[in-house]
């Protein structure tokens, strides 16, 4: 992976202004549909739920402010 990941750098540097800004819009939907998707298994495999836990600990303790 190391020489592909070389490759899509050097091909991005060779990116017109346009092109990059098409990239960059893509990249951002695709890295935040992976996101999504790793949030989601981490949820439904249960290994939220420490954390969950403790936050709903610490509201209840009054140690939380509204955003």
């Amino acid at each position: 992976m190391g020489n592909s990941v070389k490759e899509i750098e050097n091909a991005v540097k060779q990116l017109s202004e346009d092109q990059l800004q098409s990239f960059r819009e893509w990249f951002e939907r695709f890295d935040s549909k992976k996101w999504d998707e790793k949030i989601r298994t981490d949820s439904d495999s249960g290994k939220l739920n420490p954390l969950i836990s403790k936050a709903i600990e610490e509201h209840k303790a009054g140690k939380t402010r509204q955003l």
